[in-house]
């Protein structure tokens, strides 16, 4: 092993008890059941119903509650105390004005106190104190250690001692903030890690509390959504990745987030909209819950979208001439109309071209940019990439994300393996190169990842390459053979609007083909699964989410409202504890205040995916090869330092 690296080693256990208290320390902890995984996908800016489905842990907080006092509390007090672990700081204050006087909040004070330290005693069973200690809040170590580890001999001997302790923290006015610590821990405690397995963003109001909660996370990673790289574009200084965004929020009235929340001044974009664009039916913003716009701000809105899918129509142009191999002629829209007529053809038939919205397009050279539309996106992107919650929130998701990822035998990917009817990989040409499977979703991540470390190139290859990932055919994020932007705001024929998926969404019903993916990433076929999100499994009509003999699991339900109508129910969720994986359906969230008065929360059947035959161990996971690595090095730093 590297010397210098033993000598770096060697300043932080610089004696030989503390390698050995190490060593033995990490082996143990090998030796411990694995943690439980979770895995949500497709959040797209639902941030109420993520918070739910966070803080109870996919019914995890429950089923520890139930399953420690089944025969000590009634129905009605286990959901009172489930719900003052999920959203503590709301059902205290309920709980204050519903009692009559100090007394009897005293008494329930010490009661639940009680009731948490064995709830929190009983979710940590399977970690090591100095995991727990990590967990529970700071201010409160040592009391709730004290209360913790008492033995029933010390309950006995020391019976004054821990009713003192609690009176104290009543007589103090801390029980509030001891409980409202306890919960949390607990929440914290039933959920070992987190998978986000795409599209944080998208059509939901509240991405950025989103990535404010993830950044506040103890353990995730993020499988980036096709949306998540159009932000993650749009940053690295994709002004075609950014006028989708902007695009797209218009559409469901969401510019809040581009202005308000991240600071995008639109002033520039709205004067320019406000000159060239009237009203629109085919661009008003889609009607939602809450909306309640006035006549002028529809119509400002209106506009807006109109001219920035103009110029992003515009700016899809040079990229498509100037990357052949994109294989994207076909979607030069502004250059196939008749501008005379009104019509345009595409893949050989005519179409009648209706609410369109061309004032800014030159017929003779139709993807020009006005001085007016380059000054606007230039300042756009400019404004963009000096937001600094923007940047915050970007390099996270640089930080924490990946294409797709190998945890514990599973692989996990929001979009798809591009594949042929017949089930093979297809290849894609990147500078006469030819990739597939895995390796092509290397290299579009190396692109990905290079265009994020140079946001002042705003035309090379890497930064094509992530609006490629949007919108081309063999994108591994769009799993579609064109993206029909275009015929859905100006041609009213629906058969113009379809959009054919890649083979792989109905062969991953096959087992076969699961499999033969599983051995492209040099995962084990018969262990491993394939986590897959991007298409709402809708369950209204039948289709089960999962698929090819437990080898494929898809967990987007539909957290998304715009999706919950066809797909019957409010997203999927998956669980992986030491005793196998179990999927969750969620019923629609209606509010936090539904679930503090009634009691109600969302879950609805668990389903097993897989059981495992023996109790899975830290061991055999990603945590436990990295222990093994460090163990190693400690061993070989006591052969090189302490047993010469």
């Amino acid at each position: 092993m590297d010397k210098k690296y033993l000598e770096l080693l060697a300043e932080k256990y610089d004696s030989e008890d503390k390698v050995v208290t190490e060593i033995i320390n990490l082996e143990a902890i090998l030796n411990l059941p694995k943690g439980t995984e979770h895995f949500v996908s497709d959040l797209h800016g639902e941030y109420q119903s993520f918070q739910h489905v966070l803080r109870n842990g996919s019914g995890r907080v429950k089923e520890k509650i139930e399953e420690l006092f089944k025969d000590v509390l009634s129905e009605k007090n286990v959901n009172e105390l489930t719900t003052l672990v999920y959203y503590p700081e709301d059902k205290l204050q309920l709980i204050k004005n519903n009692l009559d006087n100090q007394r009897d909040l005293n008494r329930w004070y010490a009661e639940t106190i009680n009731h948490m330290i064995k709830l929190i005693s009983f979710a940590s069973s399977k970690y090591t104190r100095s995991k727990l200690r990590k967990a529970l809040p700071e201010q409160f170590v040592y009391i709730i250690e004290e209360l913790l580890y008492k033995t029933e001999e010390e309950s006995q001997n020391k019976k004054p001692y821990y009713t003192k302790v609690v009176q104290q923290i009543l007589s103090l006015n801390q029980a509030d903030k001891l409980i409202i610590g306890l919960a949390y821990c607990t929440q914290r405690l039933v959920v070992d890690h987190l998978h986000v397995v795409g599209d944080i963003y998208d059509r939901g109001p509240e991405p950025d509390k989103i990535m404010d909660t993830l950044i506040n996370y103890h353990s995730v990673d993020i499988q980036w959504g096709n949306h998540d790289v159009l932000w993650l574009g749009a940053y690295a200084g994709s002004k075609v990745c950014l006028a989708n965004i902007i695009r797209i929020c218009a559409r469901y009235n969401n510019l809040d987030i581009i202005e308000d929340v991240y600071g995008i001044n639109l002033r520039p974009l709205l004067n320019l909209a406000e000159k060239y664009y009237k009203d629109n039916s085919a661009f008003r913003p889609k009607k939602t819950s809450g909306n309640n716009l006035s006549e002028e701000e529809e119509l400002q809105i209106t506009k807006i979208h109109q001219a920035i899918a103009i110029i992003q129509f515009k700016l899809e142009s040079p990229i498509i001439k100037r990357r052949p191999f994109f294989n994207m002629s076909g979607r030069l829209m502004l250059e196939k109309i008749d501008y005379d007529k009104n019509e345009i053809v595409i893949h050989g038939k005519n179409y009648l071209l209706e609410n369109t919205c061309f004032a800014t397009v030159d017929p003779e050279n139709p993807s020009q940019l006005l001085i007016e539309e380059q000054q606007v996106i230039d300042k756009l992107l400019f404004s963009v990439q000096h937001s600094e919650k923007m940047a915050r929130h970007m390099n996270f998701l640089m930080k924490k994300g990946s294409l797709y990822l190998k945890y514990n035998e599973n692989l996990l990917l929001h979009g798809c393996i591009p594949l042929d009817d017949k089930g093979h990989m297809e290849k894609m040409v990147i500078e006469n190169i030819e990739y597939e499977g895995r390796d092509l979703l290397d290299v579009f991540e190396l692109h990905l990842r290079n265009a994020f470390g140079h946001p002042e190139e705003t035309d090379d290859l890497s930064t094509d390459m992530v609006w490629y990932l949007w919108t081309g055919e063999y994108s591994s994020l769009f799993g579609k053979r064109e993206m029909t932007t275009f015929e859905r705001y100006f041609i009213k024929d629906k058969e113009a609007h379809k959009e054919n998926k890649n083979p792989y969404y109905y062969l991953r019903e096959r087992e076969e083909i699961c499999r033969d993916i599983l051995t492209e990433f040099n995962l084990n076929p018969d262990h491993g699964h394939i986590i897959n999100g991007h298409t709402p499994v809708k369950e209204i009509e039948g289709e089960d989410p999962i698929k090819a003999n437990g080898k494929m699991i898809v967990i987007d339900g539909g957290f998304s409202k715009a999706y919950q109508s066809t797909t019957g129910i409010a997203g999927y969720t998956l669980l992986y504890n030491s005793f196998g994986m179990k999927l969750v359906a969620h019923k629609h969230f209606n509010s936090k205040e539904n679930v503090l008065h009634n009691g109600m929360d969302v879950l609805s059947v668990k389903r097993l995916v897989d059981k495992v035959v023996e109790r899975k161990m830290v061991l055999e996971t990603n945590v436990g090869k990295e222990l093994l690595k460090e163990v190693s090095a400690l061993k070989s730093l006591m052969e090189y330092r302490y047993m010469k």
